[in-house]
């Protein structure tokens, strides 16, 4: 009688935890890039992404300029001037190369210094509204396979975030539908 009362106390403590799991999804992503704040940064990356081309292009032209001044004036200079402004043109080269290469990781940390406290505010809103609407997990939509769609929380997370929905523009006069 004692296994059989466990037995059923036990299947009755499966079914109550197994009824109170509540399975959700999010794309983050569009979460992310939904906020006001990732257009702020998106702008921000825009902006430094223009200087460094910026200063890319005065590097690239520097060392257009020397290497034509060299082309003019190697006829006139000794062998051992040559061999100074060829090293010099080397390091020159060289430069731009790394400029190049630090630029891309540059690029890299400030999207990233840049996108981490949205990411956080972004994380802090899917968990409270999980919390809130009883999820137990929420998975990002992309590695889903075969989803319901009552459970895709978007539109509570942007709600408790205040993301507003885009405005629709209106459509073009005279514009014709076939």
């Amino acid at each position: 009688m004692k296994k059989l009362l466990f037995a059923a106390v036990t299947t009755l403590c499966m079914i109550t935890a197994t009824a109170q799991t509540k399975f959700g999804y999010i794309n983050a992503n569009e979460l992310i890039f939904s906020m006001p704040e990732a257009a702020k940064a998106e702008a921000s990356l825009k902006e430094f992404q223009g200087s460094l081309n910026q200063s890319y292009q005065e590097m690239v032209m520097d060392f257009n300029a020397a290497d034509s001044a060299f082309g003019l004036d190697s006829l006139r200079l000794s062998p051992t001037m040559k061999e100074i402004k060829r090293k010099e043109l080397i390091e020159k080269y060289q430069r731009v190369q790394g400029f190049q290469q630090n630029s891309q990781e540059d690029m890299r940390r400030k999207e990233e210094e840049l996108l981490a406290p949205i990411r956080q505010k972004a994380l802090d809103a899917i968990t409270a509204a999980a919390k809130e609407n009883g999820y137990t997990y929420i998975f990002n939509e992309e590695n889903l396979l075969v989803k319901p769609a009552g459970d895709n929380i978007l539109q509570l997370v942007k709600n408790k975030l205040g993301v507003k929905p885009p405005v629709a523009k209106p459509a073009t006069p005279g514009a014709t539908k076939k």
